[in-house]
């Protein structure tokens, strides 16, 4: 039985990426609550700033939430250390630049920059994605801990395109050569026309994050031009962040 501070939780765990805006009886069913009782946590919320009512009566993730998400000291101090380096990339290629971390068994992307022409990619700032597809993600799996490895390579992977790489033998090999080159290439993995590079960040010998590029391309030879650059990036931030 879930107490009053977990039914508060549940409220806003309702929302994502693919729910952005719920109704009062969308949210009821979501948490498996009362319409009595979800009217009351939803004027709770809303009165304290987590949630906002637009004017079709429909709620939303409200400001004090986003407020709160900023404090977040992996992800914020990551990002400060890591803008004027993903600046300069983004300068030079014009190209998607991204900046993720692990979060359990899947990617959070803490920050993106993006060209208007640049190669439509499939995440945002703030959502989330699997690991075993994008460059970032073999980067962050690569140097994950072994026991996180083995629950992500047993689990079912997900074929986004004809590229996707879903045998767990074979994502063992790609992961192992990506510890071996110091930096990842997702060729066509999530979309069929776009080829990222990722490296590594480091901090106090772990790797917290990944930075990568994603371009428009039809083979690995799409990203050949950035690797240097993404991995000296890569080796900068990890030399601003604190040891």
């Amino acid at each position: 039985m879930r107490t009053a501070n977990g039914k508060l939780l549940a409220v806003l765990d309702a929302f994502g990426r693919d729910r952005p805006r719920l109704t009062l009886s969308e949210i009821a069913r979501a948490v498996g609550a009362p319409l009595s009782t979800t009217h009351r946590l939803v004027a709770e919320l809303t009165a304290w700033g987590g949630l906002e009512r637009d004017e079709d009566g429909g709620y939303r993730i409200g400001l004090r939430v986003w407020e709160l998400g900023a404090l977040a000291p992996r992800g914020l101090g990551l990002r400060e250390a890591a803008l004027p380096f993903m600046e300069d990339l983004y300068e030079v290629t014009h190209e998607n630049v991204q900046l993720a971390v692990r979060d359990g068994h899947e990617v959070l992307f803490v920050e993106r920059f993006a060209a208007r022409g640049a190669v439509t990619v499939l995440t945002q700032v703030g959502g989330r994605f699997a690991l075993p597809p994008t460059g970032v993600g073999l980067v962050l799996l690569a140097h994950a801990p072994a026991a996180v490895q083995d629950a992500v390579l047993a689990g079912p992977q997900e074929r986004y395109t004809r590229q996707t790489v879903v045998d767990p033998a074979e994502l063992r090999r790609v992961l192992a050569q990506v510890r071996r080159a110091g930096h990842a290439v997702s060729d066509r993995q999530v979309t069929d026309d776009a080829v990222s590079v990722a490296a590594p960040v480091w901090q106090a010998g772990v790797v917290v994050a990944a930075l990568s590029i994603v371009v428009r391309g039809g083979s690995v030879a799409a990203v050949r031009p950035y690797v240097n650059g993404v991995m000296a990036a890569a080796r900068g931030i990890s030399r601003t962040l604190p040891r």
